[in-house]
């Protein structure tokens, strides 16, 4: 059996490159490969880094970690294999979120995590009974596989490796799909695996691509310790409410951590407490976090969120001001969008504010816009703020200003990868800016699946699903 495991890129725009900067090795196709049986034959196709080669022979193709940015596109690979006859699979965040509509291009979804379900999915195509849809009443137990980076190889990623620890989030972020998925949950993986796994990676930098490090706080604290004797250097993404534990700090930089991905969000107080991030506030706040981990020589990278009712030039303006001051490694001002299955989305819904019906899959609408009508400032003028400040805070002179010797450029390594993350993000904000969904070169319309009878599903609720044929023993 030949297996062709495709990671889709947002879109592609007419006679471009994709932007190189995204060229990061994706974990779940890799997750995928592990799981599936030593014996099937795997190709893998990264739709950002090279042409996907269609007529390629191959029995069966799985559409893996689909975003809801990059569902159109991967509804438009999914309909080329269908026109050549190829039956495709397809799983992800969107995939769990929109399970009627993902059903509606795929031969089988995936609802939620493919641990304890993919082995079923080839078993049952190689009996000839596969299911429309795979779900499990309960969250799998994050271990027991081994992640196959053998599909890399020959991949233009840059020198970095993805691990995973825990997946998931306790936190109930009115904007975040993560918390629907997972159903405000965090699973962890034995330590034991994880850190066999980092022993065989050389690679200079690993990043633990978990929602939340710090979602359990303990079992981090934990893993940190773990983490010393093998001296590697590391990044993350954690919330901030972590910044003002003095253990986990220290733990932080003896287990080599180099920086952490916070959701600052917003630096206004009503954002903060109707996206349910108040706790972002607490014990005195952004400056002593700031200062806390600063004071052990993590490196932040801010991520603001632009599009709540409060937000204006003012906003924007105080959170720049807020990250130039603290010589933050690097930020992100990312438009604030309603992804399906969040209360954010419902609320947008609800009140009549969204602009399109599904704008993942609107060909007008592009990535990175507001696709509602903010109550303050008008859309476009944020997100031209937004982008004017992407612009400025990624300039030399920012870089310069921001360079802070005691944290960003401690030594050689992470003042080379300082300057070459800061000026490299700067043409790819300009190419990013009004980037399509999908492949503007596909002409064709996507094809629907042929299914014997409707697929209805609520993607919160948990269903116990039947075959219509027995499973092989």
């Amino acid at each position: 059996m030949r297996l062709t495991i495709i990671y889709p890129a947002v879109g592609h725009r007419l006679g471009e490159n994709y932007v190189g900067t995204w060229q990061l090795e994706p974990l779940a196709p890799a997750i995928i490969a592990g799981l599936t049986p030593k014996e099937i034959e795997i190709e893998f196709y990264d739709d950002r880094t090279e042409k996907i080669p269609y007529d390629r022979p191959t029995d069966l193709v799985v559409i893996t970690a689909i975003q809801t940015t990059s569902a159109r596109r991967a509804y438009q690979i999914a309909s080329l294999y269908r026109q050549r006859q190829i039956p495709v699979v397809m799983g992800g965040f969107h995939v769990t979120l929109m399970p009627e509509e993902a059903s509606d291009y795929a031969e089988a979804i995936v609802i939620g995590e493919a641990e304890g379900l993919w082995s079923n999915v080839i078993e049952d195509f190689q009996n000839g009974c596969l299911r429309r849809v795979y779900k499990r009443n309960s969250r799998p137990k994050l271990g027991g596989f081994q992640v196959d980076r053998s599909i890399f190889q020959g991949k233009p990623y840059l020198p970095l490796a993805f691990v995973e620890v825990g997946r998931g989030c306790h936190f109930k972020c009115d904007f975040c799909s993560i918390q629907t998925a997972f159903g405000n949950s965090q699973s962890r993986r034995p330590h034991a695996e994880a850190l066999a796994e980092l022993k065989k990676i050389e690679k200079p930098l690993i990043v633990f691509c978990d929602d939340n490090i710090t979602s359990n706080l303990e079992r981090a604290k934990s893993f940190f310790k773990e983490l010393i004797p093998l001296k590697i250097r590391w990044v993350s993404q954690c919330s901030i409410n972590a910044a003002h534990d003095e253990e986990f700090l220290e733990l932080l930089k003896a287990s080599g951590c180099q920086g952490l991905l916070i959701g600052f969000e917003s630096v206004h107080p009503d954002n903060l407490k109707r996206m349910d991030k108040g706790f972002n506030l607490m014990n005195g706040g952004y400056e002593v976090a700031v200062e806390n981990l600063h004071r052990h020589g993590i490196r932040i990278y801010g991520m603001f969120l632009v599009g709540y009712d409060e937000d204006s030039a003012e906003t924007i303006q105080s959170a720049m001001d807020f990250a130039t001051k603290h010589k933050f490694y690097a930020i992100a001002f990312n438009h604030l969008t309603p992804f399906p299955g969040t209360a954010l989305y419902d609320r947008m819904k609800a009140e009549g504010r969204l602009l399109f019906d599904r704008w993942w899959l609107d060909p007008n609408y592009r990535y990175g816009s507001i696709p509602f009508e903010p109550k303050k400032t008008p859309r476009e003028e944020l997100e031209q703020l937004a982008h004017e400040a992407r612009v400025k805070f990624f300039s030399l002179p920012s870089i310069l200003k921001r360079m802070n010797f005691g944290v960003n450029c401690t030594d050689g390594l992470m003042t080379l990868s300082f300057f070459a993350l800061n000026i490299f993000s700067h043409p790819g904000i300009r190419r990013r800016r009004n980037y399509p969904l999908g492949d503007e070169a596909y002409k064709g319309e996507l094809i629907k699946a042929v299914h014997s009878q409707p697929f209805r599903l609520d993607p919160i609720e948990a269903l116990e699903w039947t075959t219509a044929c027995d499973r092989a023993s």
